[in-house]
């Protein structure tokens, strides 16, 4: 006679599931350093003066001058919502479900 595990019904949805879920407990945390673009000293023009209000590098004498700074939208600017490392990374499985998706792989 077959043992108990092999007649457990066969559910795919929750091998799947459980499957997929643990699948994220090996992911290490990743995120953008704090300071990317960041790391220059521009503030606004203002306005009235034909250009947007985006702040803009200072100084002279280097191609970097009067670039935009900052913004999501500028070259070399930080990137919107920078990733952070306390995302939700792992994800926790009932026992129940896991020991139920490993007896419906068997089966």
């Amino acid at each position: 006679t077959l043992p108990e595990v092999m007649t457990a019904p066969m559910r795919p949805d929750i091998v799947q599931f459980v499957h997929t879920n643990m699948a994220k407990n090996n992911r290490q945390a990743y995120a953008v350093s704090p300071w990317a673009g960041k790391n220059v000293s521009a503030s606004s023009w203002g306005t009235g003066r034909a250009v947007a209000r985006i702040p803009r590098v200072g100084g002279g004498g280097t191609s970097r001058s009067g670039q935009g700074a900052f913004g999501n939208m500028c070259r070399g600017g930080r990137m919107f919502a920078p990733t952070k490392t306390w995302r939700k990374w792992h994800r926790k499985i009932n026992s129940t479900q896991r020991r139920y998706a490993v007896a419906s792989a068997l089966a």
